[in-house]
């Protein structure tokens, strides 16, 4: 895995923090500006950040609001992504903001005190480096989408290659969504060129089956928010890797 827990809780508040000073001082109808994801505006999205930030908590701390047995109470995970939306709709874009500032910062105290060999029930469950590498990419992949709805053109980052190791890591659990038996996923090595032009390399050293090209278009595709068909850098030889890439899935 990229980097340890300290190097991503510093990640984890840059990307944060980069997305809440790109909001800043926007004009008051530009939070309600459509982004391209599930129908929601600007202030849909953060709001869904800062409540997940703060159930986030409420599962590493067995607070009221935990997760799974939030889902289980309200029906599904769906429900409780709309739950957060309807929140933030009650109040001013400008005061959603400040809701996910405090969130987002006690959600990054939470995570520097949790035991590095507990367990966080989030979903089927996972380490608190894997679960600060998904509050990330999360955060990365909706801010994709406030990026689009400003017309604002995002600028990657080095941080981007714990989203694409995320990815890496997560292909079974995405063929498993997508009801596809995984082939020999050991055969696969991914190679990717990060937007400072260095190389990085997940899975085999010498695996015959490849993924080659841009890091952020890999990552892209595999939080959904660039269809394959678009990613024209991304090369793929073997049948895994293509089979990777058709169902690229970075989140639960």
């Amino acid at each position: 895995m990229p980097g340890g827990e300290a190097e991503l809780l510093t990640d984890l508040g840059a990307e944060q923090e980069a997305l809440q000073a790109l909001l800043d001082g926007i004009d008051r109808d530009d939070w309600f500006r459509t982004t391209p994801a599930k129908g929601w505006d600007v202030r849909d999205t953060i709001a869904h950040l800062a409540d997940t930030d703060e159930i986030a908590v409420d599962t590493c701390l067995g607070g009221p609001r935990p997760l799974n047995d939030l889902a289980a109470r309200l029906g599904s995970a769906e429900d409780v992504t709309l739950a957060g939306v309807l929140r933030g709709r009650r109040l001013p874009g400008a005061d959603v903001l400040s809701w996910w500032r405090r969130a987002s910062a006690r959600e990054r105290d939470v995570l520097a005190g949790l035991d590095p060999d507990t367990r966080v029930q989030w979903g089927i469950g996972m380490k608190p480096i894997s679960f600060l590498t998904a509050r990330l990419m999360e955060t990365w992949a909706h801010g994709l989408d406030v990026h689009a709805a400003l017309g604002v053109a995002p600028v990657d980052t080095a941080r981007l290659r714990h989203v694409a190791f995320l990815g890496y890591r997560a292909l079974p659990y995405a063929f498993s969504r997508a009801e596809r038996e995984a082939p020999a996923l050991d055969r696969l090595r991914i190679e990717l060129t990060g937007p400072d032009g260095d190389t990085w390399i997940f899975g085999s050293d010498d695996g015959p089956e490849r993924i080659t090209g841009p890091a952020g278009e890999f990552c892209r595709v595999f939080v959904q928010r660039l269809p394959l068909a678009e990613a024209t850098g991304l090369q793929a030889r073997g049948d895994a890797a293509v089979a990777a890439l058709q169902v690229a899935r970075a989140f639960l």
